[in-house]
């Protein structure tokens, strides 16, 4: 019978998966061996480079990234407010031109998000709230 090929198997006793795990993974789904390859990368390349991922962020210190980012957004009318750290995750609220603008979520992630995380790597997230 030509049927649907089997979901691929997922490990679920050890996260990491070996490179011959992965080949034979490729085999039935190249875009989860993909995936799970770049995340294993990703946290080798972090863990090899001191493991914590920089420094802890703090209320203070974010504040004074997001006012980088929030000079960048004047220049076009946009503006940003912090309204909370909670762990590893900043929201913001975009203001002025950057509501409804269609570059709103682009500069949320290349301007805001990019800065955060250049000076706390630890920050997973940057989210927006209306």
């Amino acid at each position: 019978m030509g049927g649907v090929n089997p979901a691929p198997p997922v490990k679920r006793d050890a996260p990491y998966y070996t490179d011959e795990e992965l080949d034979a993974l490729y085999e039935q789904d190249p875009v989860l061996a993909l995936r799970i390859s770049r995340e294993q990368t990703l946290l080798r390349r972090r863990l090899e480079a001191g493991g914590g991922g920089g420094e802890t962020p703090t209320e203070a210190g974010v504040r004074q990234v997001l006012e980088e980012a929030r000079q960048i957004l004047l220049r076009d009318g946009g503006d940003l407010e912090f309204v909370a750290l909670a762990g590893e995750v900043v929201t913001v609220r975009l203001k002025g031109a950057c509501v409804g603008c269609p570059r709103g979520p682009l500069d949320l992630k290349r301007v805001v998000e990019a800065l955060v995380r250049k000076r706390y790597p630890r920050v997973t997230e940057v989210r927006n709230v209306y």
